[in-house]
């Protein structure tokens, strides 16, 4: 009883600055990078059919977008036990996507940036994530 009144207080007290940057203080903070052998236009192809992402990315079994691929669209999705709604903020065709959402007891900020390099594409990901329950588990978060 006083573990649920606890997490209660939790979630209804906590706030989350919403920005189009990731928070670089956040208590996760991540960065990958790879170069796909594909010319950007696929890629970007691919990326923006969010219903698909199932399809190829391991880690998310659902995901459905709720209106066009823009900015201001929200879309719900499936990542490690949690079920996520975010809103994009930014849709750059060929160019750059990010998004933000809350998660029990969490906080995301995600951008994607994708760049030409003649016939393939580096893609760029950086993440931050914050909240009661990441500050709690920010050892198992860190790749």
């Amino acid at each position: 009883m006083v573990l649920a009144l606890a997490v209660a207080v939790l979630e209804m007290s906590s706030s989350y600055l919403v920005t189009k940057n990731i928070h670089e203080d956040a208590p996760v903070v991540t960065k990958l990078q790879i170069v796909i052998d594909a010319p950007i236009d696929s890629v970007w192809k691919v990326f923006a059919d969010v219903n698909r992402w199932p399809q190829w990315q391991k880690e998310i079994p659902g995901s459905k977008i709720n209106g066009p691929f823009k900015a201001g669209t929200s879309f719900d999705w499936k990542t490690h036990g949690l079920t996520i709604h975010s809103t994009f903020h930014t849709v750059e065709s060929n160019a750059k996507v990010g998004w933000s959402g809350p998660a029990f007891g969490s906080f995301a900020i995600h951008n994607w940036y994708f760049i030409k390099q003649g016939n393939k594409t580096v893609v760029k990901v950086e993440e931050s994530m914050e909240g009661w329950l990441v500050w709690l588990l920010s050892a198992s978060f860190n790749l």
